[in-house]
């Protein structure tokens, strides 16, 4: 394992050694090995694409609570797809029916794909959610918005701006 020190960041390099059985030993004994490093471009893709979830996905505090908030502003249909895949990673780390969810779906564009993935996250977190609330939700079709709700037997109440859904979600 070597690391270099640039402008006060500490970079590690990790070296994995395998021993093939073909290479265990060579004609005196001695132990020969393989060297593989992992890929930087998978290594810089895995974190990236954690920053991209914890971009758009985090917890915040608002009067004390704990809501957790999607950030979907300005997101295409399959950037909405991606964060919606992830949203139970987070929601089944809590407690059952405590978390408050602000979704911010101010500019962003859907599909049927999105929307498909939308239930199907809203269902899955159903036993996990005390209350949700949605807001930018001028692009989102009306019947769809019904649909989400009816097909996942949950409530998303819509509100104008971040603060009023914050100060309703904060609410006992």
């Amino acid at each position: 394992m070597t690391y270099s020190a640039s402008g006060g960041v500490v970079w590690w390099r990790s070296i994995n050694l395998v021993i093939p059985p073909s290479l265990s030993n060579d004609d005196e004994g001695t132990p020969l090995f393989a060297v593989q490093e992992p890929s930087r471009a998978k290594q810089h893709a895995a974190t990236s694409q954690r920053q991209y979830l914890t971009d758009h996905i985090h917890f915040i505090h608002h009067q004390r609570k704990q809501i957790l908030l999607l950030d979907l502003s300005n997101c295409s249909a399959a950037e909405i797809r991606k964060i919606f895949q992830a949203v139970p990673e987070f929601v089944t780390t809590c407690p059952r029916d405590l978390v408050l969810i602000l979704s911010d779906f101010t500019g962003a564009f859907f599909d049927s794909e999105a929307f498909r993935v939308m239930k199907e996250a809203a269902v899955f977190d159903k036993p996990y959610v005390k209350k949700s609330a949605w807001t930018g939700t001028e692009n989102f079709p009306q019947a769809f918005a019904e649909n989400v709700s009816s097909f996942s037997r949950r409530k998303f109440t819509v509100f104008e701006n971040r603060k009023e859904a914050l100060t309703w979600l904060a609410k006992n």
